[in-house]
């Protein structure tokens, strides 16, 4: 596959900037991967498409407030620092992109707060992903997260073109968030609502939880032709032996397997052995799934809508099958369903 095959033109106003009123009253396109088939639907009657012991596998990473402001030392000059890890816990080394990235040398301090109560220091600008800042604070490592978390805001992405409000603080995270360490929420996750969950359980339908801190790497643009040529950004990955056990029992016992999000996806794909079974895993994936591909895990796949020459919109294809996955875009920008972060969602089955 050639990376011009997923282009289509997305207008402007069918581009979320909000999420739905309520988290499963979005819209829902489901797409038949055997027959092309397509429904409309509400988020909320996924359920009817599963049944008792069916698996659903979430994501449970937790988004921290990685964008923040701060001020150049002499010149004053708004640098905006973007959080993606923490590189050193005792030393406070963090990996960071800063823009305008032109103006940050090694040796800058940068200064965050109304008070400019913390300060950071560049100490290297030649990793592939930015900056690494070294903050200088003298507190306990609990007490400085919580100073630079305070000072931070939701990292919501670009296509997003509004101001941060509070309530994203709450909108952009999933109700099963727990493990803090992703700047990307999984997005696909967030239509589940409590009462969701727990019509789920009233139904039997069994729930997993895996970790995979989801990066900037996710928007970052793919600039080859050829994608086999195209190289992904490692991300952390945590699949716990009691999420191995279920899904395997799942396997056994021929019961539909639903992976919530590309980032799910991934995490099966990178972690599955023979005879479709998941091994228990912790430590980096920079797996890339395009068309064609053979799944072993998943049978059915929950997904936003994604943008053109997207990585996330080439997995999607990967599983539904191209023409099917191009065929139901096309009908959903016909219907005005809205794409992005905060946009409707689709089901594969």
């Amino acid at each position: 596959m050639k990376l011009s095959q997923f282009k289509f033109k997305l207008p402007e106003e069918q581009i979320a900037q909000y999420p739905s009123k309520f988290r499963d009253e979005c819209r829902l396109l489901v797409l038949n991967k055997k027959t092309g088939q397509i429904e409309h639907k509400i988020f909320k009657e996924i359920l009817q498409y599963f049944d008792e012991h069916d698996l659903f596998v979430f994501n449970d990473t937790k988004v921290f407030p990685a964008r923040l402001y701060g001020n150049k030392e002499k010149t004053g000059a708004r640098i905006e620092v973007f959080l993606l890890r923490e590189l050193n816990e005792e030393l406070r080394l963090w990996d960071v992109l800063v823009d305008p990235a032109r103006k940050i040398r090694i040796g800058n301090k940068l200064y965050f707060g109304e008070d400019d109560s913390l300060v950071a220091e560049v100490i290297d600008n030649t990793t592939s992903r930015g900056r690494t800042l070294r903050f200088l604070f003298d507190g306990d490592h609990d007490t400085f997260k919580q100073v630079l978390y305070s000072m931070g805001e939701t990292p919501l992405p670009r296509s997003i073109m509004r101001e941060v409000e509070p309530e994203d603080a709450e909108r952009y995270q999933t109700i099963f968030a727990r493990n803090e360490g992703a700047v990307v929420a999984p997005t696909s996750a967030l239509h589940f609502s409590r009462e969701l969950m727990k019509r789920m359980e009233i139904k039997d339908i069994d729930s997993a939880f895996l970790t995979l801190h989801a990066s900037l790497g996710n928007f970052r643009d793919i600039d080859v032709e050829d994608l086999t040529k195209h190289k992904m950004d490692s991300e952390q990955l945590i699949i716990p032996e009691e999420t191995c056990q279920l899904i395997n029992k799942a396997q056994d016992d021929k019961k539909r397997i639903c992976a919530v999000g590309t980032t799910v996806m991934r995490a099966l794909e990178t972690a599955v052995c023979t005879e479709g079974h998941v091994k228990a895993f912790d430590g980096w994936t920079n797996k890339f799934i395009f068309p064609p591909y053979d799944f072993t895990v998943a049978s059915s796949m929950v997904a936003n809508f994604y943008f053109p020459y997207s990585q996330l919109l080439m997995m999607v294809a990967a599983f539904g099958g191209y023409d099917y996955v191009m065929n139901a875009y096309n009908e959903a920008l016909k219907e005005g369903y809205q794409f992005g972060t905060y946009g409707d969602a689709m089901l594969i089955i």
